[in-house]
């Protein structure tokens, strides 16, 4: 447990930085926080690190909705996997786009931030598939999509990544 604990916070510090490094590179975003930093661009008075609490809580609402009944479960994710994990990404989203702006901005550069970026989020994933604490949303919402909908995982996973970009 304490092995998963300290995994979870070196991903919350590394995914949080590899988002904002992936965006100030030019070069886009990743699917999942894709979402909240298009309505950030919209409604720039609430943050990134806002948005991704709220586009969150909309998808466990979304899956309460489809199973047509209240999941404690659900609400276990987002209250204790997102109330620590999502809550902390969030504010460390918020934290990295304050001094984010201080790096240089040449082409050169943003080609280093992109490769240290997807590096970091690759990083991540790996680790947050391995340290066995609650799953957050985003991660829960196509696994138990795939359950409601006996569609395979990799289908749902990409249709739903393909989504959020769209």
């Amino acid at each position: 447990v304490i092995r998963g604990e300290i995994a979870l916070i070196v991903i919350i510090l590394i995914n949080s930085l590899g988002v904002v490094l992936m965006l100030y590179s030019g070069s886009g975003i990743s699917a999942i926080s894709s979402v909240p930093y298009a309505f950030s661009l919209v409604f720039p008075k609430i943050s990134l690190g806002t948005w991704t609490y709220i586009f969150q809580g909309l998808l466990v609402l979304s899956l309460m909705l489809l199973k047509k009944r209240f999941v404690p479960s659900y609400l276990f994710s987002f209250v204790a996997g997102f109330a620590f994990v999502g809550f902390a990404f969030s504010e460390m989203l918020d934290i990295h786009e304050m001094w984010i702006n201080a790096l240089p901005t040449a082409l050169e550069y943003r080609v280093v931030y992109f490769v240290i970026s997807y590096l970091l989020i690759c990083l991540g994933i790996a680790l947050s598939n391995r340290c066995g604490l609650p799953i957050i949303p985003t991660d829960l919402f196509p696994r138990e999509l795939t359950d409601i909908t006996k569609i395979k995982y990799s289908k749902i996973k990409i249709g739903f990544d393909v989504t959020c970009l769209a």
